[in-house]
């Protein structure tokens, strides 16, 4: 993958998590970073500038960066990745039409709600395995051309979890009983303390791990949430942790020296199960997203004369995202999609490390090797009650 590329995506994700409300949530930056290049490359002033800038891409590149991105998301042994252009068939063309969108992947708009709306969730549940099964988009008269993204991620634990009840006796979850999730692993490394955030990786058994990250009691949703997408390397490393303070002390936020009868030092690692279904109306930050100048009234030629002589605007821009952690794996899927709408239309021998996300914490699925952030979330309470 384009190192730059997945910078750039990364970044995206990092200022659209600066902007979540409070309570628990999901984003994916990757499904909607592929749309913003694209439609860089598509649209004209002052809209080029505005989404070349938020995508971080430059705008000749965009499309051809959009297809060739998810192509190698595809690649991903635990990933799936798609992009599809639907379009009316009454709207008239560019001659430039197929220089910025490959004809591979467009598909036809009839006009007919039911038909249409019918063929674009099919699409979505097709490239999500079922996991989403609808296009957040309402299919309307007036709806000319509709851009859209889907991604799918499966893993199983390398080392999976034992579940069990649990009861929170103190901090904001006192008093819950919920499902929880609990390991033993003696591979140290896979706990780093960062200023002011424990980083934790939970590896999967293909090519992509789950980070979580807490903070202090006091730290920011977004502070955390942004810390935890640029941690890569770095940090003091759990075999430099377990050597500190005492049984009892805090040596991290969330990290506590305890005492085990294992041989070795090892990590005790607890987390809630979770699962979250979030839909994002994308045009609510459009100011962030670049979206600014193509959602406003169009002048001459419209805002996308590369793909139509007839004046078009972006009228609706939405995604839907999930994300479940459990004992076994981990599943997330996200589809993202723009509509252009026509204007006109006890013994101790050893030390551990326990390690206890019992208050409000952050989530990351990363692709190991390029570390390209699939999703990024928020917990702000245990989902799955006792």
């Amino acid at each position: 993958m384009d190192a730059d590329v997945v910078q750039a995506v990364n970044h995206l994700t990092a200022r659209w998590a600066r902007e979540l409300p409070p309570g628990n949530t999901v984003v994916s930056g990757l499904g909607l970073w592929p749309l913003l290049a694209l439609l860089a490359t598509a649209a004209d002033e002052p809209g080029r500038s505005e989404l070349a800038e938020a995508a971080g891409v430059d705008a000749a590149t965009g499309a051809a960066k959009a297809v060739e991105l998810l192509g190698a998301v595809d690649d991903a042994a635990d990933l799936h990745a798609a992009l599809g252009i639907w379009i009316h068939e009454q709207l008239k063309l560019s001659e430039s039409f197929d220089s910025v969108v490959p004809a591979a992947l467009t598909g036809t708009l009839t006009g007919d709600l039911a038909g249409d709306k019918a063929k674009l969730d099919a699409w979505a549940a097709e490239h999500t395995d079922n996991l989403i099964r609808e296009m957040p988009l309402e299919v309307t008269p007036d709806l000319a051309v509709v851009l859209a993204s889907a991604l799918s991620l499966r893993t199983t634990w390398a080392r999976p979890f034992t579940e069990q009840l649990k009861r929170v006796n103190d901090g904001p979850w006192a008093g819950g009983t919920w499902h929880w999730l609990e390991r033993r692993d003696r591979d140290l490394s896979t706990v780093s303390r960062y200023d002011g955030l424990t980083v934790v990786t939970v590896q999967g058994e293909a090519d992509v791990d789950v980070l979580l990250g807490i903070g202090s009691v006091e730290a920011a949703q977004g502070d955390v949430l942004t810390g935890l997408l640029a941690a890569a390397g770095g940090g003091v490393g759990g075999a430099e942790l377990v050597e500190q303070g005492e049984p009892g002390d805090e040596v991290a936020p969330g990290v506590r020296i305890g005492q085990t009868t294992a041989p070795v030092p090892e990590v005790k690692l607890s987390v809630p199960a979770f699962s979250v279904q979030v839909e994002h109306d994308l045009l609510a930050l459009r100011e962030i997203f670049g979206l600014s100048a193509v959602t406003s009234s169009p002048r001459g030629s419209g805002h996308f004369s590369a793909i139509s002589p007839e004046q078009l605007v972006v009228g609706q821009a939405k995604q839907t995202v999930l994300a479940r952690f459990f004992a076994t794996g981990f599943e997330a899927a996200a589809v993202t999609a723009m509509g252009l709408m026509r204007t006109s239309m006890p013994t101790t021998q050893s030390r551990r490390l326990d390690v206890s996300f019992d208050r409000p914490f952050a989530f990351v699925a990363v692709h190991r090797e390029t570390r390209l952030p699939v999703v990024a979330g928020w917990i702000d309470q245990p989902t799955e009650p006792g």
